[in-house]
């Protein structure tokens, strides 16, 4: 799973924008040092392939350190929020590459020189023209880099949050369809309110369920009835199978059924005082079920 996730969260694209912003950071930091120097007359002859090449070495020790800031952002990807500590301590290791990046380069820049090393001369002339040279170009680079890899880390475990819960689902999926093979999910209850109570009606004790414009009346073997807001429909697909829709304004528990009147208006017989007409529709229905 996790080899998936990696794919999905196109690395490629993510290299090639870190990829862009060092050309570019390169390009403006080498044309701003030609720039002053042609304007200050300093050396007329340097060319922009002059600065690049001596510069080279500079950018190669920042790409060097740009390779821990990777890992350390990877690293502090594996917490769950981005908190105010996050931000701060990004922050702090942003400008704590750059100083040791900047002072490696004046260190080498020294023992490069004709000049004798000399620890003062490497503080007071290397290191501050490094700091006002490189700090402004190599901290913004390094901010870009992390907010990209940020970005890039943070949608990888979004991908990984989002392949566990489709797995879960493909697993509820399987347990509930081998649960509704042997479970039966009709309702054995009509949950039932009657003024600021609720009526609990087990279906097994429903004689017969009634339309009543938008309302049902549902009455009972003890020969109670009770008014419920809902239709025929919605009842129909919840009540067991022992429910049958008889005609369009009513429903019988065909458990309670003592006779099936097969005269010019055919009729459910339940007890001697109630009769529930059938409807041309349904009466092959009923006949399928009662035999």
């Amino acid at each position: 799973m996790k080899k998936t996730i990696l794919k999905l969260t196109n690395p490629r694209r993510s290299l090639i924008i870190i990829f862009l912003i060092l050309i570019i950071a390169i390009t403006f930091e080498t044309s701003q040092q030609l720039y002053y120097i042609k304007r200050y007359n300093l050396s007329p002859n340097t060319t922009f392939y002059d600065l690049l090449k001596s510069q080279f070495y500079s950018w190669i020790i920042w790409i060097l350190f740009s390779s821990a800031l990777i890992k350390l952002v990877k690293t502090k990807k594996t917490d769950k929020k981005n908190t105010i500590a996050d931000i701060l301590y990004y922050v702090f290791t942003i400008f704590g590459l750059v100083l040791i990046c900047i002072l490696t380069i004046a260190l080498l820049q020294q023992l490069r020189s004709e000049d004798s090393f000399s620890i003062k001369l490497l503080l007071t002339e290397y290191l501050p023209f490094f700091v006002f040279q490189k700090t402004p170009i190599y901290t913004l680079g390094y901010f870009a880099i992390t907010i990209i890899l940020h970005l890039h880390f943070s949608n990888e475990q979004l991908q990984i949050k989002v392949q566990s819960l489709s797995e879960i689902k493909k697993i509820n999926k399987h347990l509930y369809q081998k649960l509704i093979s042997k479970v039966d999910d009709k309702t054995t209850v009509l949950n039932i309110k009657i003024g600021n109570k609720r009526k609990i009606i087990p279906t097994s004790n429903i004689h017969w369920i009634e339309a009543d414009d938008y309302c049902v009346k549902v009455h009972t073997n003890d020969k109670d009835t009770y008014v419920m807001r809902s239709t025929l429909k919605s009842l129909e697909e919840k009540l067991g199978p022992n429910f049958l829709r008889v005609h369009r304004k009513s429903i019988v528990n065909m458990d309670f059924i003592k006779e099936l009147n097969l005269s010019s208006s055919p009729k459910l017989i339940i007890s001697k005082d109630i009769a529930i007409p059938i409807s041309k529709s349904n009466l092959k229905k009923v006949k399928q079920f009662l035999s």
